[in-house]
């Protein structure tokens, strides 16, 4: 009888986890097609024959779509307006108290205030991202007009709308979050072709030795991004229900703890570090400053080493201060004081907080110079080996990836489990 009940559970565990990605991927593969739906007014020969004769413009094509040829579909601005619009939200949270209140505080509605403004952000986004690819396209097509303009802004804001309403189908009904299930497919999507250039642009100098140290740095990435992933330091805490419990000699107590990631920021350090430095190169590609180019187009081997250390040297600030901004260590005292919870040997609220600061401070430290490590690996091994397009295996894709599969995973067992208990108790 309980192995007909295991069997049943199992197979209820599996319909809804095969329903959830059914979802998934049909809601994925419609975006995918929708990518590829060129919109109305654009001549996407003039557009082919432009990006051929532009290297900076082939080189953007070549990053964004895997391929040298490139189509203004109706989801071409993909999730990227909403990714920038949480990226803005939670800075402006941040810097707001009230607005910091309402999300630890707030109740339901308080959360749906909060997706709203999300959501009128990413509109925003969208129409900004929309009206400069317009204005960038004025050059390169023929029958660019005001009216062509209007047309390209509402069809890719309305684009990116439709993708956030489904990326939030997929976060509800799904198997994984819709955002980073989408983050997650452009990244994959991208390999096919960079493994296709890695090998034609460097068949002369993939020996044997190239190839055994560039194995041994995805399997170092890997095993770095794991760590910083799923690494975490327990703060043991204690309850003052605990210790009367201990004072009385009762074995049945449970030992709680705070667990601090060893990477609060995420990939937050890397995006920032490269808009950042990214901007120079940017406004010499406008043609704004010549100088700037020329200096930008004669970098040295120092040149670049210098590069490599601001590059090392930003993602240490930029984690150190978006950890502060995840985790703030005198908001979690106050929430320890109020619920009568205590750290063993540390007195509650002034040094509690000086405690908190000074752990999260040393794991800051350590997560952003492993994360700074992994991120300037493939520029390093390239020089070494004289490899080029290597930077393509960047830390930041991998460490989405990772993401994306241990939460997927995560959700998976939470379907298991709840089914398991819901066969238990109810």
């Amino acid at each position: 009888m309980e192995n007909k009940s295991v069997k049943i559970l199992n197979s209820i565990s599996l319909r809804i986890i095969l329903q959830r990605l059914l979802i998934s991927l049909g809601v994925i593969l419609f975006i995918r097609i929708g990518s590829f739906l060129p919109i109305p007014g654009i001549n996407h020969t003039d557009l082919a024959l432009y990006i051929q004769n532009n290297p900076f413009a082939r080189n953007i094509v070549s990053t964004f779509s895997g391929k040298n040829t490139f189509v203004i579909g109706l989801f071409t601005l993909n999730i990227f307006p909403y990714i920038n619009a949480s990226i803005f939200i939670q800075l402006i949270i941040a810097f707001s108290p009230a607005l910091s209140k309402l999300q630890k505080e707030g109740d339901l509605n308080a959360r749906r205030s909060l997706n709203r403004l999300t959501r009128f952000v990413t509109l925003i986004w969208a129409i900004i991202q929309s009206v400069g690819l317009g204005l960038y396209l004025r050059p390169i097509l023929f029958n660019w007009n005001t009216q062509l303009l209007f047309e390209i802004v509402v069809w890719l804001t309305t684009g990116a709308m439709i993708v956030l309403w489904l990326s939030e189908l997929v976060t509800d009904y799904g198997l994984g979050n819709g955002a980073s299930l989408l983050i997650y497919t452009n990244i994959v999507s991208s390999f096919p072709n960079l493994c296709k250039t890695l090998i034609s642009e460097n068949l002369q100098n993939l020996t044997i030795p190239a190839i055994i140290i560039i194995t041994s740095l995805i399997l170092l990435s890997l095993c770095g991004i794991v760590l910083l992933q799923e690494g975490v330091r327990r703060i043991p805490i204690i309850s003052s229900k605990q210790l009367n419990q201990r004072r009385i000699g009762s074995s049945n107590i449970v030992n709680n703890y705070i667990p601090v990631r060893l990477n609060q920021a995420g990939v937050m350090p890397i995006i920032l570090t490269t808009t950042v430095l990214v901007l120079p190169g940017y406004i010499s590609n406008l043609g704004l400053f010549p100088q700037l180019n020329i200096a930008i187009s004669n970098l040295s081997f120092l040149g670049k080493i210098t590069y490599w250390i601001f590059y090392f040297g930003l993602i240490l600030l930029f984690s150190s201060f978006y950890s502060t901004i995840v985790l703030n260590p005198k908001d979690i005292a106050d929430q320890l004081q109020k619920m009568a919870v205590t750290i063993p040997g540390i007195r509650p609220g002034v040094q509690t907080t000086f405690y908190l600061k000074k752990v999260m401070n040393r794991l800051t430290v350590l997560g952003a110079v492993i994360l700074a490590i992994l991120a300037t690996l493939p520029n390093i091994i390239e020089v070494i080996l004289h490899i080029s397009s290597l930077n393509g295996l960047s830390t930041t894709s991998l460490l989405i990836m990772a993401g994306v599969l241990v939460d997927i995973s995560k959700e998976v067992d939470d379907i298991i489990y709840s089914n398991i208990y819901k066969k238990k108790y109810i």
